[in-house]
């Protein structure tokens, strides 16, 4: 590890953060601290500090905006992985949008309306970039990321560059091959079409205001916690049990959404598990549905 720090250093590959406490780099403001912090700039400072990981063996985990991620207490070993700078962008072609990773999909559908292009309008309540989005096949309103995906390129474990198109994202329910084969999107490439500007904004404008009055946007989140079970709701589940307003510690479920766990100030991530495990058990007994979390738990335990 030292060996690494040094030569990382010596490369100049962005910012690099000591014992960083990862509540300050999640939307849930929950997780203790990453080991080494790195924020690369741009898509060759990250090649290169994978690359550089891959050479010495070091253990590293993508963070990117943590906005559907559950940091432990004890934080990350190893290096923690965060892209934001130099990542930030997006271009029209056509009816194609080129985005890098670190991106606001929320941003993206609403440039993308504003050109006149259609298919991304289920992205304007989705917290998060564009890269997580890819990860997690994202989605909300009968529609998701592999609806419209054309192609990533991505940085495998490796160092190595490849481009995965959507046969080889192997696209399922809140799931995609980089569950499996580790790697950081860099660049997404997304089919829209063409489409009427003003029903788009109203579509979008009419999601934005249910995603207000129905989520506890207000308090620290980190989205949907729990995938819907096949032909249901996990949120109707959880609040036909009487769950809503349950709460362990500084963990609650909330009273807008049930299937949101907001952090009512100094929340711990056992604070959130505890309250996990609970759902999970009151839903399986009351209806014999097993819930399965969507949120990603990391780190140390």
């Amino acid at each position: 590890m030292e060996t690494f720090i040094a030569e990382l250093e010596q490369a100049g590959l962005g910012q690099i953060l000591y014992n960083e406490p990862l509540a300050k780099h999640t939307t849930w403001k929950i997780g203790g601290p990453a080991d080494v912090l790195v924020i690369p700039h741009g898509k060759d400072q990250l090649v290169s500090a994978i690359r550089l990981l891959h050479k010495h063996g070091v253990p590293w985990t993508n963070l990117g905006r943590g906005s559907n991620m559950l940091v432990s207490d004890k934080g990350i070993r190893g290096v923690v992985i965060k892209t934001r700078d130099g990542l930030d962008y997006v271009r029209f072609e056509g009816t194609l949008v080129h985005a890098g990773a670190s991106f606001s999909f929320v941003k993206l559908s609403r440039m993308s309306g504003r050109e006149g292009l259609t298919g991304l309008e289920f992205a304007g309540g989705i917290p998060g970039t564009v890269g997580g989005a890819v990860y997690m096949n994202a989605g909300a309103h009968g529609s998701d990321v592999s609806r419209i995906f054309r192609s990533a390129e991505i940085v495998l474990e490796t160092g190595e560059l490849v481009r995965f198109d959507r046969e080889a994202m192997q696209f399922s329910y809140r799931h995609s091959i980089l569950h499996e084969l580790k790697g950081v999107v860099v660049e997404a490439t997304f089919e829209l079409a063409e489409g009427d500007r003003n029903e788009i904004s109203a579509t979008l404008s009419a999601y934005q205001e249910r995603r207000l009055r129905t989520q506890p946007l207000q308090l620290a989140c980190a989205g949907s916690v729990f995938r819907n079970p096949p032909g249901d709701f996990a949120a109707r589940l959880i609040q036909e049990a009487g769950l809503k307003g349950v709460r362990f510690g500084g963990a609650e479920v909330s009273e807008l959404h049930a299937n949101f766990i907001v952090n009512r100030g100094q929340a711990t991530a056992e604070d959130v598990l505890t309250l996990m495990t609970h759902i999970q058990g009151t839903i399986a007994d009351r209806y014999g549905v097993q819930l399965v979390p969507e949120v990603l738990v990391v780190g140390e335990r």
